[in-house]
């Protein structure tokens, strides 16, 4: 059987669980959907990374170029879809769950 995606897991980015204030921010599993130039970018379709429960869209954004630094050439054209909702790069709090599903959205050209 051929998959034209490719999965792959990450372990936690960086340091995304610090202690904060002597409480220790949760960490979720999420899974990251590229689409367009994003999947071009990154090389690959999606992948599971490990961000904080709790986090802006823009630090999100961030968490991922760490992953992918290639992807910060179309940050200001991307919007995010989270749970399937539109959501723009800035300072949206985010509350992640476990197996969320966040897609990467670039601009599509069309004619």
């Amino acid at each position: 059987r051929h998959s034209s995606g490719r999965r792959r897991h990450r372990e936690p980015v960086g340091d995304c669980c610090p202690p904060g204030d002597g409480v220790p921010m949760r960490c979720q599993q999420v899974s990251v959907l590229y689409f367009a130039r994003s999947a071009e970018l990154a090389g690959l379709r999606c992948e599971t990374l490990s961000v904080p429960r709790q986090i802006t869209s823009l630090q999100l954004w961030e968490e991922i170029v760490k992953v992918h630094p290639r992807l910060a050439v179309i940050q200001d054209q991307v919007i995010f879809a989270v749970r399937q909702e539109y959501v723009l790069l800035g300072d949206q709090l985010l509350v992640l769950q476990p197996g969320d599903e966040v897609a990467i959205i670039p601009p599509i050209s069309g004619g």
